[in-house]
């Protein structure tokens, strides 16, 4: 990628702002493992993500965008209980091969093969345990959504990652949803966001489905939320946050009919529309980055702080749609 250098470094000095952390060797203090080659492995095949990545990395090698990145090796497993995941993972094994991927047998071979790896395991409980194996080899990792089943399990991993000093970031492709480059230098004042969010009875309500327009609220309005309330009906939930500078910010999820994704980011310069979804390009543009520099995209605050704000919701819903503070949830998850 023409000035990559400049770009690395223009993302790191962003995220160390964001973050208020200081700038070390030129990577964030706990990501100082190196990706020794392109080789990336992936664990997880039991969700279409993983198959959709390979066709992009793998298609496009001597794409300058992706950097030489492409996956040679998976570990199939993914969900052993979660039918709509499990089902996948035999169809999918046979058609990945077809990218000149190798099956390993465990995460272990596949960590003896690949110099960073994509977790894409479609249930979010295992994600502690599979995270831990690739951070005690030491490579840089992606978490693909949600990055945990729980916001316990989330604190685990990244006190993890820093433990080992390996590089970790965690997001959704809704992140990058065409229009959000539309705020750069604008004063935001609100946010609107709508998404599926449909449940899934193993995963906290919008862990599983309704995180994709969360992180895109989030996106918009950033960290710094305080509270959160939720109405809940058989259809459709409605949750608002109060960020602490009087933000106000609304999530709509929808659990049946073809919502799509989307939302109105209000600002000093009128509303803006974000949509349509831009695919799963974007990200892993970001992805790459990160495995080339060990530079985080998305910090870790942001990311428990958005767990947070679904945890929120469950236990707002839970007590009649009582307005629940994030720092409460937060204290104790910890």
């Amino acid at each position: 990628m023409k000035n990559l250098e400049q770009l690395h470094r223009r993302t790191f000095l962003k995220s160390s702002i964001v973050a208020g952390v200081g700038m070390t060797l030129g990577l964030p203090s706990y990501g100082q493992s190196l990706a020794e080659g392109k080789r990336v492995g992936i664990i997880g095949l039991d969700t279409s993500h993983s198959l959709a990545f390979t066709k992009v990395l793998n298609g496009n090698k001597g794409n300058e965008s992706y950097n030489g990145y492409h996956v040679i090796a998976a570990y199939p497993y993914g969900s052993k209980t979660i039918a709509s995941s499990a089902d996948r993972i035999p169809d999918y094994i046979d058609k990945i091969k077809e990218y000149n991927v190798s099956i390993t047998s465990s995460i272990q071979e596949l960590l003896g093969k690949v110099d960073v790896v994509l977790l894409e395991t479609n249930d979010g409980r295992l994600h502690l345990e599979q995270a831990m194996e690739v951070f005690k080899s030491g490579k840089r990792v992606f978490i693909d959504k949600p990055v945990a089943a729980s916001l316990e399990d989330a604190i685990a991993i990244f006190d993890a990652a820093k433990k080992y000093n390996v590089p970790v970031f965690s997001a959704s492709s809704l992140r990058y949803i065409k229009g959000i480059e539309k705020l750069k230098g604008k004063i935001i004042v609100g946010a609107d966001t709508y998404s599926p969010a449909s449940l899934e009875p193993t995963h906290p309500d919008l862990y599983w489905y309704g995180i994709h327009g969360v992180e895109t609220l989030f996106t918009a309005l950033g960290p710094g939320c305080v509270s959160v309330t939720r109405t809940h009906t058989p259809y459709t939930d409605i949750v608002t946050g109060i960020w602490e500078d009087g933000k106000v910010g609304t999530f709509r999820g929808a659990r049946s009919g073809d919502s799509g994704f989307g939302g109105t980011v209000f600002t000093d310069k009128g509303a803006i529309v974000l949509g349509p979804y831009g695919g799963y390009e974007p990200l892993l543009k970001e992805i790459t980055i990160f495995f080339e520099t060990g530079v985080v995209p998305v910090q870790p605050e942001e990311t428990l702080e958005i767990l947070a704000f679904m945890t929120a919701a469950d236990e707002s819903k839970n007590k009649g749609g009582k307005s629940i503070k994030l720092a409460d949830v937060m204290k104790k998850a910890r």
